[in-house]
């Protein structure tokens, strides 16, 4: 078997927080820092698969990993040493032409601002602009750093809209929000929405394709110098959830977004401008759901901020008396404290305010 066919992931595990037991864990070199941030991990799953199969686990103290490494070939060694510089490295702050920036030093909330008649959650609710400024508003005093404003619903089986549609839906919000003090995210998978949510004042392209359902939008990314969250989808939103199939979940979407971020570095943007996303919820059944959820640490792997997006999805109402949407406020707070608990940086939420309280009641217990 080639190496091509051979690879190894190795995801932290046994994540401790405190600023104390940290200092001291690390200090002590029996635990690592995780993404820089004040949590650190004192164990690694190496996993290695060979074409579509794990054929091997390990579950290895770090202060045990050196003598681990010495069984493998000085290729997977460099590959083992690789993962560790990105599972421990400080993630650099993001920064937009305007000035904004967010830092990675305790974990942000996202607000989501649906201007669309047919949102799975709150479809209709803010699609006037005047509505939509006032929710925004709630979600800039209630602590929101970035607004995430969306044309375009991309829930399972929506039907697209034109181009002008979403313009029309999410420029006039833009340009009145381009002055507040949050960052403007622009959920969209159009190149064409993203310029001109740029140029009307969007801070961050929010790409549910990770650049791929618009071959011009990685040049426009580029042009402007923007953030982008690449998120991880199988399939469109009209065909997502038509029985989604895997090999293995979690090192499949891995790999996915490994690849996207190669893409997007080598048509010429920065890395440290990017952020992944698993995609819980696009095209994925709730065993995968379930399965991205429980193994989200892995994704430090790639060295680059993780967004989480839970909030309301369907996963949760199947976990629970197929609870409607607007009923998965415990659901989606829950699942975020999950995300928290694995060292994610960005939380994509509706309910800002609870969301932000559950934050900090969840810092202060650290």
């Amino acid at each position: 078997m080639s190496s091509k066919d051979r690879k190894i992931y190795m995801q932290p595990l046994g994540i401790l927080r405190g600023s104390f037991s940290v200092s001291d864990a690390v200090r002590k070199g029996i635990a690592f820092p995780l993404a820089g941030s004040d949590a650190a991990f004192s164990l690694v799953k190496v996993i290695i698969r060979e074409g579509t199969e794990r054929v091997q686990q390990d579950l290895v103290p770090v202060q045990g990993l050196r003598s681990y490494q010495a069984d493998f070939s000085p290729e997977e060694q460099m590959t083992m040493r690789s993962w560790l510089k990105n599972l421990t490295r400080i993630r650099n702050p993001i920064v937009v032409p305007s000035g904004k920036f967010l830092n990675w030093q305790k974990p942000v909330i996202q607000g989501i601002l649906n201007v669309t008649p047919d949102s799975f959650s709150d479809g209709g609710q803010f699609d006037m602009t005047e509505q939509a400024l006032a929710q925004a508003d709630a979600m800039a005093k209630a602590g929101a750093a970035i607004i995430d404003i969306g044309g375009e619903s991309t829930r399972p089986g929506a039907e697209a809209v034109t181009i002008q549609q979403e313009m029309d839906r999410v420029l006039p919000a833009i340009k009145a929000l381009k002055n507040v003090l949050q960052l403007i995210s622009i959920d969209s998978r159009n190149a064409a929405v993203m310029r001109a949510a740029l140029e009307a004042g969007a801070d961050i392209i929010n790409d549910v394709s990770a650049l791929m359902h618009d071959p011009e939008s990685v040049a426009v990314a580029r042009e402007y110098e923007a953030p982008v969250i690449l998120m991880h989808a199988q399939g469109n939103p009209d065909n997502m959830q038509d029985d989604p199939q895997y090999d293995d979940v979690l090192l499949d979407v891995y790999d996915h977004l490994e690849e996207r971020i190669n893409f997007a570095v080598q048509n010429g943007l920065d890395r440290d401008q990017l952020i992944i996303d698993p995609g819980i919820g696009f095209g994925k059944t709730l065993d995968h759901n379930v399965a991205i959820l429980k193994g989200l640490s892995i994704f430090h792997g790639l060295g680059l901020p993780i967004l989480l997006g839970v909030s309301r999805k369907s996963f949760i109402g199947k976990l629970h008396q197929d609870s409607p949407a607007d009923q998965r406020l415990a659901g989606t707070i829950s699942a975020n404290q999950i995300g928290l608990d694995q060292g994610v940086h960005i939380l994509r939420v509706h309910d800002v305010s609870e969301a932000i309280q559950a934050l900090n009641v969840w810092s202060a217990g650290r």
